[in-house]
């Protein structure tokens, strides 16, 4: 027998909603003021949420549970599993001593400190978001920077300033995957949303970027490379967005616009090179190359492998004769169909799925495994051996990540299949015609609160659809605004902040670099609200 869906437990609209909100307001709590471990927060605002799923909104104990856990599995599986190998290929690079030449590669295209940012903060730092995500590239970059004599910072505030234009299409796509997974919308057409607006963001990037460094006269000394580095990766982001899917937008982004930059400054120096007021004479900061152009290129090729890999791994037909290899399918027991959605969340009375797809072979998960298998062959003094060694490693490195993601998807389907993300849907309904505008800034706060674009799309999508379908605007729109939004709360983000402090030697100063970030983040996010209310009335001819 199934279970109808209650959207008015409580008596009201409003007071359901306030009430449904208190498991976010339990992370909001944990996360931004006392600042607790994302898995403990995780924890406490999962099991507020299935107590109050039970003795709140009456879900029977074993529907709950059974959504609890159904969300935790597809947080493990493909999500945890395509972290744990994107981050295995970057860890094998450093062991091997590859990313040394890689770093180095990029130090020695120019000198001045507003390119060096551009393509380390900027445009690698889209790279390692394209291929993992979840703090990694903050951390890397900031490094990066600090290392080059970059002012810690600017280096710490920069590259969170930076890491805005990847992350909706960060960790090989996995926020867009997971907001259609949570929302049963069109994954493509969350993605081409999301490419008709981070692209306006990703091409004022770079000369932001270098405004904050010194100012905008200054800036304009270096115009033609920063027209070219944000064509380049907005141009990108939007073909690939729209074109391909969202698993590639920010591999190839970042590519394209490190090739394209470096090309043309073989050809283009800007007049004066510049570098911070209390930095040693030039001479003393150029690092003497090292490595030789084959050197380089075999310390590239684990991710050029890894891009081709997902690049044909996202492809229909091709995912389509893996499945026929090994695909195993099942009704998630005790919970399939026995959850009854009602209007007027939906048209008509409607049971809600749920069906467990364990796609090992067709999951961009196993393509970047074999990316990484690959790769092993071609790194000097590495093995096998040193790269399963390294993968259980990579294991112990993220089994609080990985306890943190599984919980927040098991917060996020308790709240959708419980009625909660509905009861709040509903109450901000009526905002009416501008929620658009209230679109991204629930995603912003949703990565605020978690640190993470896929996290806020977990938490948020269903509400956004909810209440979309209310208003009569188009739900993908409202989704897909849920994560463009989002990527302007990453800078201010707690758990982003405190990687960026630990890679740039700034432990203890993260309200410093709180204060440098949030004004970016604020203009950042009004950008994105204005343009999502405008797409859904008078610009929707801009939608696919």
């Amino acid at each position: 027998m199934s279970w109808v869906q209650q959207y008015q437990p409580l008596g009201s609209v409003a007071m359901s909603a306030l009430v449904a909100g208190i498991p976010l307001y339990i992370l909001f709590f944990m996360l931004a003021v006392k600042r607790m471990a994302g898995h403990k927060a995780a924890f406490a605002a999962t099991a507020v949420a299935v107590l109050l799923s039970i003795f709140a909104w009456n879900m029977p104990a074993d529907l709950a549970i059974g959504a609890t856990l159904y969300g935790a599995a597809f947080g493990l599986f493909p999500i945890v599993w395509i972290v744990i190998t994107a981050i295995w290929v970057y860890n094998m690079t450093v062991e091997s001593g590859e990313f040394n030449i890689i770093k180095n590669s990029l130090a020695q295209i120019t000198d001045d400190r507003r390119l060096q940012a551009i393509f380390i903060a900027f445009a690698f730092g889209s790279f390692i978001e394209g291929t993992a995500g979840f703090g990694t590239p903050v951390a890397i970059t900031a490094a990066m920077l600090v290392g080059l004599g970059f002012n810690p910072l600017y280096a710490a505030g920069i590259c969170l300033i930076a890491n805005t234009a990847p992350v909706a299409f960060g960790a090989i796509g996995i926020p867009i995957v997971v907001a259609a997974k949570v929302t049963d919308l069109d994954m493509m057409k969350i993605s081409a949303i999301c490419g008709r607006q981070l692209p306006f963001l990703s091409i004022i990037v770079p000369m932001w970027i270098s405004v904050t460094m010194c100012g905008f006269k200054r800036t304009m000394e270096i115009l033609p490379a920063v027209i070219i580095a944000g064509v380049c990766f907005a141009g990108s982001q939007f073909l690939v967005s729209n074109y391909v899917g969202p698993y590639l937008p920010d591999i190839i982004s970042a590519i394209v616009t490190i090739i394209g930059l470096g090309l043309f400054l073989k050809v283009w120096k800007p007049k004066q090179t510049w570098h911070f007021p209390d930095e040693p004479p030039a001479a003393s900061r150029v690092v003497a190359s090292e490595f030789s152009g084959g050197e380089i290129f075999r310390a590239w090729l684990p991710y050029i492998i890894l891009a081709v890999m997902v690049f044909f791994w996202g492809i229909d037909s091709f995912k389509a004769i893996l499945d026929k290899i090994f695909l195993m399918k099942f009704e998630w027991p005790g919970l399939h169909n026995l959850v009854m959605k009602t209007v007027p969340i939906v048209a008509k009375d409607t049971p809600y799925p749920a069906v467990f797809n364990l796609n090992l072979l067709s999951t961009p998960g196993t393509a970047i495994l074999f990316a990484g298998l690959i790769s092993i062959l071609f790194m000097p003094g590495y093995g096998f051996g040193k790269g399963f060694a390294c993968l259980l490693r990579t294991i112990k490195q993220l089994r609080w990540p990985i306890a943190t993601i599984a919980m927040i998807l098991g917060l996020a389907y308790i709240m959708n299949y419980s009625g909660m993300s509905s009861s709040m849907g509903l109450a901000f309904a009526a905002s009416g015609a501008l929620f658009p505008f209230f679109s991204p800034i629930l995603g912003w706060l949703g990565v605020f609160l978690t640190g993470s674009d896929t996290s806020s799309n977990a938490l948020f999508g269903s509400l956004q659809k909810t209440t979309a379908q209310q208003i009569g605007v188009d739900p993908h729109l409202t989704v897909a605004a849920n994560s463009s939004g989002g990527v302007t709360g990453k800078m201010i983000s707690p758990q982003s902040i405190s990687v960026a402090t630990a890679a740039s030697n700034m432990v203890g100063k993260e309200g410093d670099i709180f204060r440098f970030t949030l004004p970016h983040s604020l203009a950042m996010l009004g950008f994105v609200a204005v343009l999502t209310l405008l797409q859904a009335y008078a610009l929707k001819w801009m939608l696919p």
